[in-house]
């Protein structure tokens, strides 16, 4: 009998615990909107914090819950086009015109170009090369080479060649991990229709630069004049490019001494001389 008490004790604390719980389930449910659940089964799921929001979450809900249109169904990077439509569909409303995005190293110095000031012999990270001494090239602004940015990547689209980061531009969804790991903040996110960048985040002087990395801005301008579109401008010996205003060209890229514009518009072959008269009669 003594123990049917403990027991029965037990019990009825479950009982009052459950009826509890059961309530209060009730009285404090918070209804899920529908559109919410449909957009965010259709978004990626990598809350890369890409389109602006903490996460596939929060622009799921601020999406569903947006009604002046300042929230577009084209914000997410790595769903890209097809993501859109779809969120723009259970939405109802037009996707829109999506610009397609893509990491861009502003850094083209590379073994060849850039001066190494000591061999690096620490833990091999941009972070902890960054941390103790500002890293082992002369230049203080360029690209460390330690790959801290391919570590974070998930899509295979950036590695480490010659010293310095590359992107493949196809892989890249620019969920822009890598611009927020790495310490020197040359990694932008850009729009993949402009074709013309300034491969180089360097402040120095001209005569500081040409010492540094044979391939750095020197602040020479020709770049500037060249423009026809007033696109590109020099400033703190820099020179940047205006993406709405820029064209892609290339007279910049062209102008360049140092090589550090590059341009990745694909060139058009030459068509093929045609046949003198000779070579066509003797045919």
């Amino acid at each position: 009998m003594s123990m049917l008490i403990p027991i029965g004790i037990v019990v009825v604390i479950g009982l009052v615990a459950g009826i509890i719980l059961t309530i209060a389930s009730k009285v404090m449910f918070v209804p899920v909107d529908q559109m919410v659940i449909d957009m965010r089964e259709v978004l990626p799921g990598a809350n890369c914090g890409a389109c602006g929001f903490a996460g596939c979450d929060d622009y799921a809900n601020a999406l569903a819950e947006d009604t002046d249109g300042t929230i577009t169904a084209s914000m997410c990077p790595v769903g890209g086009a097809d993501v859109a439509q779809k969120l723009a569909a259970i939405k109802g409303v037009d996707a829109g015109a999506a610009d397609p995005k893509v990491a861009v190293v502003m850094c083209h110095g590379n073994e060849a170009s850039a001066k190494r000031i000591m061999e690096y012999k620490g833990m091999a990270t941009c972070k902890a090369a960054s941390q103790l001494y500002g890293g082992n090239w002369a230049c203080a602004h360029g690209c460390l080479g330690l790959g801290d940015c391919s570590v974070v990547c998930e899509y295979d689209a950036i590695c480490v060649e010659d010293g310095v980061a590359f992107i493949d531009r196809e892989k890249c969804v620019a969920c822009g991990k890598c611009a927020k790991v790495c310490p020197k903040h040359i990694i932008q996110i850009q729009s993949k229709n402009k074709l013309v960048y300034v491969a180089c985040s360097s402040n120095n002087k001209g005569a500081q630069t040409r010492k540094q990395c044979t391939a750095g801005c020197i602040g020479c301008m020709k770049c500037q004049k060249a423009c026809k579109f007033d696109a590109v401008v020099v400033e703190n010996n820099l020179a940047k490019i205006d993406p709405e205003k820029c064209k892609n060209c290339g007279l910049c890229a062209k102008e360049c001494p140092t090589g550090a514009i590059l341009n990745l518009r694909v060139k058009k072959k030459a068509p093929a001389p045609a046949p003198k008269k000779e070579e066509v009669a003797a045919s």
